[in-house]
């Protein structure tokens, strides 16, 4: 016998916190922030603090850490002016709850850029 499941909301048990995704393959954290200047966080989820750790170089730290350090990572940065080079993006667990991002030019010198996405995919601790 087949069931169906019909509900308006899923909430925590304490009614206004995010329902926890474990095993399934939502992003447990994503970030999206202005990597130029003094950085900013635009939007996220599940991401504590973000870091300018040098030109074209940033980290961003997880709320919930992974269960270990072999997690997905995406990135992804651009600019807002058509006139200014492409850019790409480099990112990578650096350890159960912290990612790094670079940010690099065509001409592969590291540079600062005003979208820069981060997001992450595993399981949780």
């Amino acid at each position: 016998m087949t069931s169906v499941l019909n509900v308006d909301s899923i909430a925590a048990k304490d009614g206004t916190s995010p329902v926890g995704l474990t095993k399934q393959s939502a992003a447990k954290a994503w970030v999206n922030f202005n990597g130029t200047g003094t950085i900013a966080i635009r939007d996220s989820f599940s991401v504590s603090s973000l870091d300018d750790d040098a030109t074209g170089r940033y980290s961003y730290n997880i709320s919930a850490a992974m269960s270990d350090a072999n997690y997905n990572c995406m990135s992804n940065c651009c600019q807002s002016s058509i006139a200014t080079p492409d850019r790409c993006a480099a990112s990578l667990p650096e350890n159960s709850s912290s990612v790094l991002i670079g940010s690099r030019n065509t001409s592969n010198s590291d540079v600062d850029t005003e979208q820069v996405h981060g997001g992450t995919h595993g399981d949780l601790a």
